[in-house]
């Protein structure tokens, strides 16, 4: 079918207005520009706008003359030479919503034209809202007499015969400016009927349907304002947060600021350095905002700044776009790593080095994807690599045999986080979670494994369950049979109560072996874990016998040198490591913990030696990684990068709130050291405690990360996801005000700015 999208547009537009009231069985008729054709799809004459498919929206060209394809079953409407008229004389409307309604036609009857009555409606809708005058419906009387309006700039106009017409630069913007002509209108229309010393005669039922109108509105408004949360103010003149400072403060050797929170772990050197995490977010604060973002319309970027976007990716990525097309052919879709997902098409990186990567086509941008935050040194850190390349020379990357820096990166992890007594190395945080649950079903005898939904401890069978959208158990399990998640649970996040009451289901289901978290919360925080919430699961894990497992893998060094759990004072059974373990390296995972817990590895080949646990890989504590372990855990006590990186994070985070709050947008940025994240869409926040929203709203928040994500790169900066980014030691201030900068300019093209 041709002009799919278009016809789409148009139903869609029709679902829309149905929802809102704006739009009344065949009432109405709406209408989308066809990208780079002299046509547009318009809605059918006398149709029932709630059945309607796309193969009935119709197509027709700027002459109001309909084009005939293999769909054609209906008539457009008859006020279609009005949109073509519209289009042909305003270029930058993209857009049309025309629908009868009871306020039209009071102010109609009262021959009123709306004035200028607030500031949106100036920047949205145009300095008036003019009357057309009255033409029959269908006429060229009548598009001509809409075109003389239209042509002066103005964005809505109501028509004398009882119609109000509103036209946007996009499908959304279209339906925004009529929701916001109608909000105008009425408040209009109420002070006309209670101005003092004036009597305006309106027929009754005109009147009643615009106060009823007028009293839901007001209910919604007032809804609105009782969940809306006040803006966090960010002065001009207040000075941002340096990590300059910091790094200029390892190099002296002073010591630590007191603002920097030391959390005293017995025999650990990391309490004396610090931790990245300067001031905890407070929680109940973040997650209200969180909540209020979800509740509120999508704030997207506008319409010509989103194709702006694209051209820059069309026009300055040719050597990416080539490259992963040709990718398809070899590669499931294309690409190999989640990371590597971006809109509209992957970017080829050939360099990376400290805060900057560049790609095929040799644009450069700043790092704030950290390869998913292993690199807290920055990208391709030299004075590792040059060790790392000694050690290769002399013995390869991998001998099959023992190499002493897998004792010397067990060693090392021990000597900063004492509560790793003994270390296993492995090839992946994914592999990591899998030794750790064998480990405490041989060490427990139990059997159910607890998790927190949303968060992503890899992808092996048992914890794909509940996976990046709390309650949704089974949803991303295709491949996986029943039995391989039968005995995993999850419970909704910060949710004690209720991992309290699984714990005792559990007991009659064979006990509970352990229980594992993000300590930071799920997704490294996007639904930010209470402070004392770490410890409370502890006391849990102890009254009901199960193990406690932090899965450190994106916190393991980069919250502190002695992890979440150095910063938090809460001792784990088991650790899970990935990333950073081996510096950025590849083969990067690991499991540690208690002495007589990783006993259960130490069992060799025939299981002689009590319980033993199956774990493998030739390549997991192959020399390469575990120097390059050993190298990057030194570098990073000696640079003190995680702290130097958390007040990079800070000072990102605090900027950003400077310009979300200049700019008036309902976005939100919180950070936890180095892990900062800015929410636009809040898609990672919907859950099964509303499954008709969940359903209703992810696919559009989605799009909305997507393109925020992609705008981000198109001003040059990588993020992940559009909503996570990890700063590093590399972050200087002037990369992050460069970054600042950049996101100002992204900023300022979000539809209302």
């Amino acid at each position: 079918m041709e002009h799919a999208a278009s016809r789409q547009h148009v139903v869609d537009m029709c679902r829309t207005m149905l929802e809102r009231g704006y739009l009344k069985a065949t009432e109405g008729n709406v209408s989308v520009r066809i990208p780079g054709r002299r046509l547009y799809a318009v809605t059918p004459s006398n149709y029932d706008y709630a059945k309607m498919r796309i193969d009935d929206v119709c197509i027709v060209d700027f002459d109001g003359k309909q084009i005939a394809d293999e769909s054609l079953v209906m008539a457009p409407s008859v006020e279609a030479g009005m949109h073509a008229n519209v289009y042909r004389v305003r270029p930058d409307v993209n857009a049309i919503v025309h629908t009868h309604q009871p306020y039209a036609s009071a102010l109609a009857f009262l021959r009123r034209e709306i004035p200028a009555l607030t500031d949106e409606q100036v920047r949205f809708l145009g300095k008036r809202v003019a009357i057309v005058d009255y033409a029959p419906a269908g006429t060229g009387f009548l598009a001509k007499n809409v075109e003389k309006k239209v042509a002066g700039g103005d964005n809505a106009f109501i028509i004398a015969n009882h119609g109000v017409v509103a036209l946007g630069t996009d499908p959304d913007r279209a339906v925004f400016n009529m929701a916001l002509l109608e909000k105008v209108s009425i408040a209009y229309l109420l002070s006309l009927l209670t101005e003092a010393g004036k009597v305006y005669t309106v027929p009754d039922w005109v009147r009643e349907i615009a106060f009823t109108k007028l009293r839901k509105d007001e209910k919604r408004i007032g809804a609105q304002i009782t969940e809306s949360v006040p803006p966090v103010r960010v002065a001009a003149v207040e000075e941002l947060p340096s990590a300059d400072d910091a790094a200029a403060r390892v190099v002296g050797q002073e010591a630590p600021r007191p603002e920097t929170r030391l959390v005293e772990v017995p025999g650990s050197e990391s309490a004396q350095l610090g931790y990245a995490i300067s001031d905890y977010p407070d929680v109940d604060d973040t997650m209200r905002r969180l909540r209020a973002l979800l509740a509120q319309p999508l704030r997207g970027l506008r319409h010509d700044a989103l194709l702006d976007v694209l051209g820059y990716f069309e026009t300055r990525c040719t050597a990416s776009r080539d490259i992963s097309e040709r990718a398809k052919a070899r590669i499931p879709g294309g690409v190999q790593h989640n990371l590597a997902f971006n809109y509209p098409f992957p970017l080829a990186i050939t360099k990376a080095h400290g805060a900057h990567l560049t790609d095929r086509d040799g644009n450069t941008y700043i790092d704030f994807l950290q390869a998913g935050g292993p690199t807290i040194l920055g990208s391709n850190y030299a004075p590792v690599n040059e060790r790392v390349a000694e050690v290769v020379g002399e013995s390869g990357p991998v001998t099959g045999l023992f190499h002493e820096y897998e004792l010397k990166l067990a060693e090392i992890i021990y000597r900063y986080m004492p509560h790793v007594e003994m270390y296993r190395s492995l090839g992946s945080g994914t592999e990591a979670v899998m030794a750790a649950v064998r480990a405490a079903r041989a060490f427990t005898g139990n059997k159910m494994v607890m998790k927190v939904g949303g968060a992503y401890h890899g992808w092996s069978d048992t914890m794909v369950y509940g996976l990046r959208v709390p309650g949704t158990f089974r949803m991303n399990a295709k491949g996986i049979p029943f039995g391989a998640t039968s005995h995993t649970r999850e419970v909704f996040p910060h949710d004690l109560g209720a991992l309290k009451r699984k714990l005792v289901e559990n007991r009659a289901r064979g006990g509970t072996a352990a229980v594992i978290v993000e300590p930071l919360g799920p997704e490294s925080g996007t639904r930010p874990a209470p402070y004392d919430y770490n410890a409370r699961v502890r006391e849990l894990c102890d009254e009901f016998g199960a193990l406690l497992v932090f899965d450190e893998v994106v916190t393991g060094f980069r919250v502190g040198m002695g992890g979440a759990a150095g910063y938090f004072g809460v001792t784990p059974d088991l650790t899970v490591f990935g990333k950073a373990v081996a510096g950025g390296y590849p083969m990067a995972g690991g499991v540690g913990g208690r002495s007589d817990i990783m006993a259960v590895f130490g069992s060799g080949i025939d299981g002689k030696s009590g319980a033993h646990v199956q774990v493998g890989g030739t390549l997991s504590a192959n020399p390469l990684s575990c120097a390059a372990g050993y190298f990057a855990i030194e570098e990073m006590a000696r640079t003190n990068a995680p702290v130097v990186a958390g007040r990079a994070g800070d000072r990102l985070a605090r900027g950003l709130q400077r310009l979300i709050d200049r700019h008036g947008l309902p976005y939100v940025v919180y950070n936890q050291g180095s892990i900062v994240h800015l929410e636009s869409s809040g898609v990672m926040l919907l859950d099964m405690h509303n499954p008709l929203k969940l359903l209703k709203e992810k696919d559009s928040r989605k799009e909305l990360m997507e393109q925020i994500g992609a705008a981000y790169a198109a001003h040059g900066i990588i993020t992940l996801a559009g909503s996570r980014l990890y700063t590093s030691m590399a972050d200087t201030d002037a990369v992050i005000d460069d970054a600042l900068s950049r996101f100002d300019e992204v900023f300022s093209l979000v539809e209302g700015v």
